[in-house]
């Protein structure tokens, strides 16, 4: 059941694999396991893609296929979770962990003005790297730990409905028959 949900939403395969971006990552790329659509393959893609949506560099698509590789997790899943953190939601998302990496070092919180300048990274962001790298790490490593456990909880209770369902139906079946 969760299967044929999340496949009516995905890509061709071989659209992804053959995507420029992805070349860097050669045949590793065409190994089954990444786009298989399972319980465990589908919430360690979540996994790797929302904590690397916390990841404050760019190429974070990048980052998470190769991430994906290795783990052997669904790779579509994992590079398009990365977008949580767009260009729109970044700064929210990023002062958030920011502020929250202040609380756990306990330390003020900076008032913060972003300028996107080589001055700006190199007088500001020295202020301010340990408590915003902190809560970057933090907050994607809970992500990423919360949306795998729902996901298996998810994916197995509906398994679980799928059987059942089929179950009523078998027993109707040789009641009406």
């Amino acid at each position: 059941m969760p299967k044929k949900i999340i496949k009516r939403f995905f890509p061709d395969h071989n659209k992804i694999r053959e995507n420029k971006h992805l070349q860097i990552f050669g045949k590793l790329i065409h190994d089954p396991n990444l786009w298989h659509l399972n319980r465990r393959s589908v919430s360690g893609a979540f996994s790797v893609g929302l904590f690397m949506a916390f990841v404050p560099v760019p190429f974070q698509m990048i980052l998470a296929a190769a991430a994906a590789i290795p783990l052997r997790v669904n790779l579509p899943i994992s590079a398009a979770l990365v977008w949580i953190s767009n260009p729109l939601t970044m700064p929210p998302i990023f002062y958030g962990c920011y502020k929250f990496g202040a609380w756990v070092l306990n330390t003020p919180v900076q008032n913060i003005e972003f300028s996107l300048s080589v001055e700006w990274l190199t007088t500001q962001l020295g202020d301010i790297w340990a408590p915003f790298l902190l809560g970057c790490f933090l907050v994607g490593t809970f992500f990423a730990v919360i949306s795998n456990l729902i996901i298996r909880l998810l994916w197995r209770s509906l398994v679980i409905k799928g059987w059942q369902e089929r179950r009523r139906r078998r027993k109707e079946k040789r009641q009406n028959s």
